[in-house]
């Protein structure tokens, strides 16, 4: 091994920390018992891709642990970040709720014995790829179909939250058609292909046209 090889000029060892700034994911770490707190702070400092930060809205990923009480104390104090939920026995509620918290990842606590396990799950979180035991995932499904049966359906929405119009409009914009072809192509009145897009506009925050087409196509709705 030459010496270069061994002992990198300095602005080749700036432009490493760098690198390894730019691709570390933040992690901030919750629980109800302060002494978890601190041996999960422990098990991850030393790890060169994890930092380590105090607020929640500075992080990527937010890891949780929790006992069979106070899961609800714990995420209300959780910011918007994906969620690694380290828990055992969730009641459907708490998952539920968990979601509603960015709960992407859940670990039960017998898995959480090796340092690799919960760097997977983080890094499985912060990559969007969601992980739930066999039973907590049927939950989740079975309450999905709830959903479209109680809720959505009877109002004519999909778990899109839009309606067969809405994303029918949406498809029939991306095609390059104007209103007063939508409306022609769909029997609607132009005024009413007019209304559809400024509701769907006014609801997602979109900008323009151009806008709506690109939020079709990145949620696969079209």
């Amino acid at each position: 091994m030459t010496s270069h090889t061994a002992w990198p000029s300095a602005p080749g060892r700036l432009a490493a920390i760098a690198q390894a700034r730019r691709t570390s994911i933040r992690v901030a770490i919750r629980a109800v018992d302060p002494l978890v707190v601190s041996g999960l702070h422990a098990m991850l400092r030393s790890t060169f891709d994890i930092d380590l930060v105090v607020d929640g809205e500075e992080a990527d990923v937010t890891v949780a642990v929790t006992d069979d009480s106070g899961l609800y104390d714990l995420l209300s104090n959780i910011t918007a970040s994906r969620l690694v939920l380290i828990a055992d026995n969730l009641r459907h509620g708490e998952l539920l709720a968990a979601i509603e918290h960015g709960l992407i990842v859940l670990v039960p606590r017998r898995e959480v014995t090796t340092k690799t396990r919960l760097l997977q799950a983080i890094s499985d979180a912060c990559e969007g790829r969601g992980d739930l035991p066999a039973q907590q995932l049927g939950a989740v499904l079975e309450g999905m179909k709830q959903l479209q049966e109680i809720t959505l359906g009877p109002r004519d929405l999909k778990l899109s939250g839009l309606s067969p119009r809405e994303i029918e409009v949406f498809r029939l914009l991306a095609d390059g058609l104007d209103t007063g072809e939508i409306a022609e192509k769909l029997m609607y009145s132009e005024r009413t292909v007019k209304s559809v897009l400024h509701g769907l506009m006014s609801r997602l925050g979109l900008r323009n046209r151009a806008h709506a087409v690109a939020y079709a196509l990145r949620h696969g709705l079209i």
